[in-house]
Order: C-alpha cells, then structure tokens, then sequence
C-alpha cells in the first residue's frame, strides 16, 4: 500500500489548473493534499481533507472516483489517472485516529439535527465546530444513515462508523438514538424546547414501489430493506434483481456473499447507472446482467418480463407480445428510493415535492422558518458525498441565520 500510494503521489503533474478538484464535488485541493504528502505533512493533510469533507474518510473509499476526480485527471487522458482516492484514503483513516480536537468557544444557541447520516453528520461537526450545542436525533440504534445500513461491509466497515462516532462526541455532539421527530417528538417540540434552528438530513430511505401485481408476495423484497439485514432474509439459490444502479450492484453482491449461488441483475433499457468499477466487481463475484428486460409481474415462480423494442439509437419504444417467466426463489426490487413523508406530515409549514423531497431556497432553509435540510431528503438519492456538499452549504446558511436572529 505505501509504496503504491507514493507512486501514485509522484505521477501528480501539479496542474496549475487541476482538472481533478474541478471534478470533485466538493472541490477537494487535491494537489495541495498530494503536495502534503510528499512533504510528510500528512496531519496537516488530514486536518484540510476533513475541514474541507468531514467525511473524507469515507468518501474515499465510496466515491464514484472514475466519475470525479480520476475521471478528470488530465493523466487519464493519455495514460491511467491518478488515483487520489488511495492517498486521500491513507491519510484520513490516520487523521481520524490521530486528529486533535479542540474545543470552540461555547455559544448560548442550541442546534438540533434530524438524522444522522452523511448530511447531518456533516453539518453536526460544522456547527460543533462553529460553536454550537449539537444534539443529533436517529430514528435507528446507530448513527450513519446510508453508510451504516445501505453499504454493505464489504465495502465499507462499520467499524469506520464508530470510529466517527468517538471523535464527534469528543467534539461535544449529543446523539439520541432510537429517537424518531415526527412521532412522540415534534419539530415544535424542538423549537419550544430552545433550538435556535433544525437541520433535517433523514436521506431517502422509502423504497420506490413498481406498482405491478405481486410486490406483497413472500418471495419479494426490497433492495434497501435487504441490505439493512441481509442475515434476516433467506432468498434461496436463485435471485432476480430488478435494477441496474450502484444499490443494485450492492445487493447482488451481498447476495452473493450470504449463499446465494445464481443471481442475476435485470433492466428494461440497454443503460447500466451503475459505475463501470462496481458493475465489473459484481460480474466478477458471479453476477449476471440482462438488458432490455422490462418487469410485469411477480408470482411465486419469479419475475414475468417483456422483452424491450429499442429503435436505432437504443432507445426503448415497445415491448414483445410474449411474457417470459423467470424462476427465482427470490426477486429484489433495488429501483430507487425516496424521502419518507412522517415529518412532513407531522409538522405544519414544511412543504416537500411531488415524491417527498423537501422544497428549500437558495440558503437550504425549508418553507418552515428556521428548519434546513440537505441530502437526499432534497434531491433524491445521490451520493455521499453530495450530501456532504449540500450539509456544508446549509450549515452556512444556519450559521447565518442564528447570528442575524
């Protein structure tokens, strides 16, 4: 590992117009971290890599890297791109273990953060760090929302989770677990109880449905729900996955580590939205992958598909008279998700769209005075580190808007 990610320190050209940071979401400074590194300063590295992405450390191991920032190396245009990831993962792992953290000023406003993934442990340690009394409310036992319970071990440790969670609690942030907003707590609760503002980052955790006949049926489930406990669900020999993203890719896979032996992805158009690196990971675990396979039905047998008419530019425009049963002993509906709709529906003056995403404006503050929100419970599920981008620019705005009211 050393000497590969030295190597690939020295293969940076230094761009004066680093194409890479461009491509990052989060714009990081990639080449002033990569200069660190051959200096030696890697703590000093890692205390810009989290002041910049408090969940650097993760990012670099689930970032679609092919898609920003080596997907945009100017190396990559002539010869393979510099893989920042592998630098970026060795000097934040070392910084989360190592980092000092010091203790701001207190001030006298009280900030409350509803869900604890990406997005609000992003603007959790933002607002501890600005000075802010933290409390964090999970509706689950354990903190990281997607990153504890949509991405599989395999890819991404939980023990990373907990290391997380020491160092934000060391930082002052409160955490009530098993504590849902919207139920016996409501958002005006917080607010009667002295939160000067609310941050909600609760993701989109509600499955999207098919509406096709069989959904209910005992031999079906639904991608997030599975990954969440996959030890729970006995699927059998055989599973159909009805989905071609990077959850998708996720659940086969996990299948297949859990005793599955033939498990096969299925999608109605010739487009797989899953990154290249994750669909060649699932091939390589023993996955297949059927295009231009469009879903009718579920039965006890399995799936029931036509097959796709595509003109000549690949685009569907019909489907085959003829049905084709599939035989599975379980099928995996792994599509999409949403927001989850309780505090919307619970609390008066939050307006969400028309699949549950929060309406915010330009500062991310919702149609609900003094409540933010960012992540995936605004635009729909993304990737980690959009969350982190969208946390950080509302935590700004609440900044702002404590220090003028």
């Amino acid at each position: 590992m050393a000497l590969h990610i030295v190597a690939e320190a020295n293969r940076c050209l230094n761009c004066k117009k680093p194409m890479c940071q461009e491509g990052c979401p989060v714009h990081t400074p990639i080449p002033v971290i990569i200069q660190m590194f051959k200096e030696n300063r890697l703590l000093e590295a890692g205390e810009m890599l989290f002041r910049n992405n408090p969940m650097s450390a993760v990012c670099s191991i689930v970032c679609n890297h092919e898609q920003q920032c080596a997907g945009h190396c100017i190396r990559g245009r002539k010869d393979s791109p510099v893989h920042f990831s592998s630098i970026e993962n060795y000097i934040s792992e070392m910084y989360l273990d190592r980092m000092e953290v010091k203790m701001p000023e207190k001030k006298d406003k009280k900030v409350a953060i509803i869900g604890a993934g990406p997005a609000g442990l992003t603007a959790a340690v933002i607002l501890a760090q600005a000075g802010y009394q933290v409390t964090v409310f999970e509706w689950k036992s354990k903190i990281g929302g997607i990153m504890q319970y949509g991405i599989p071990e395999f890819r991404l440790p939980k023990t990373m989770i907990d290391r997380y969670q020491k160092r934000l609690e060391e930082m002052g942030i409160q955490f009530r677990t098993n504590t849902t907003i919207g139920s016996v707590l409501m958002i005006d609760n917080l607010f009667r109880d002295g939160y000067a503002s609310i941050f909600i980052g609760t993701g989109a955790e509600k499955p999207r449905s098919l509406n096709i006949e069989g959904e209910s049926l005992g031999n079906v489930h639904f991608g997030l729900n599975y990954l969440t406990t996959p030890a729970s669900h006995k699927l059998g020999d055989t599973v159909a996955v009805i989905g071609v993203g990077n959850a998708a890719m996720d659940v086969a896979r996990t299948a297949l580590r859990n005793g599955s032996r033939h498990v096969t992805l299925y999608a109605r158009g010739k487009h797989i939205s899953a990154s290249s690196s994750e669909v060649e990971y699932a091939k390589l675990d023993g996955a297949e992958i059927e295009l231009g396979m469009q879903i009718q039905s579920i039965n006890e047998k399995g799936p029931v598909f036509k097959k796709s008419i595509f003109d000549e530019n690949d685009k569907v425009i019909g489907y085959e008279d003829e049905l084709i049963q599939v035989e599975a002993d379980s099928t995996i509906i792994s599509i999409s998700q949403v927001p989850r709709g309780k505090l919307v529906r619970t609390t008066d003056g939050l307006d969400a769209g028309e699949y549950g995403e929060l309406i915010v404006d330009e500062n991310y503050m919702t149609t609900k005075p003094g409540v933010f929100a960012a992540g995936d419970v605004v635009t729909g599920p993304l990737t980690v580190v959009h969350a982190v981008d969208g946390a950080k620019k509302a935590a700004t705005a609440m900044i702002r808007y404590m220090e003028n009211n």
